[in-house]
């Protein structure tokens, strides 16, 4: 599988090599592809599932769009590991153990931006929730590929 979905991303790589290196390419796909399952499972969650709706927790109550985040993060942060692990990074040599690790701490730095920004955003400007997910990531993208590149799936 992992073969297959390599050579399918490289396939399209011809038409950005004289603008950035392999590594970065394949990272900007999967991260793509990981950003929009990541908006759609955050739309269906906040619509649907939550319905727009607080979240009771007995101990404290979650706005649905923090909700929403929390709900998809577990589930975009598999995705993104694998990805990450098996086609963007696949040259780095540490135990898989430590990656994720690393990745863990990375990703939980990415929440908790996402958690000020979603906060800010929707709850101080008054933004829509779905469009501000989506500016948050923007900033988390770069944030995380300076940080899984530099320190979660770098190669000694």
């Amino acid at each position: 599988m992992k073969n297959s979905i390599t050579r399918f991303i490289d396939t399209f790589y011809f038409l950005f090599r004289p603008f950035m290196p392999l590594q970065t390419y394949r990272y900007a796909v999967c991260g793509g592809s990981n950003l929009v399952f990541d908006l759609c499972l955050y739309f269906i969650c906040y619509n649907y599932i939550f319905d727009k709706l607080n979240v009771d927790l007995y101990f404290f109550v979650l706005s649905p769009h923090i909700a929403s985040l929390f709900f998809v993060f577990p589930i975009t942060f598999t995705t993104g590991f694998l990805l990450n692990r098996f086609i963007t990074f696949e040259d780095s040599n540490l135990p898989w153990k430590v990656q994720a690790f690393r990745y863990f701490v990375v990703g939980m730095g990415s929440l908790l931006l996402s958690y000020i920004c979603m906060k800010i955003l929707v709850d101080l400007l008054n933004f829509f929730p779905t469009p501000s997910r989506f500016l948050t990531v923007i900033i988390t993208v770069v944030y995380s590929y300076l940080l899984q590149k530099k320190f979660s799936f770098r190669i000694d």
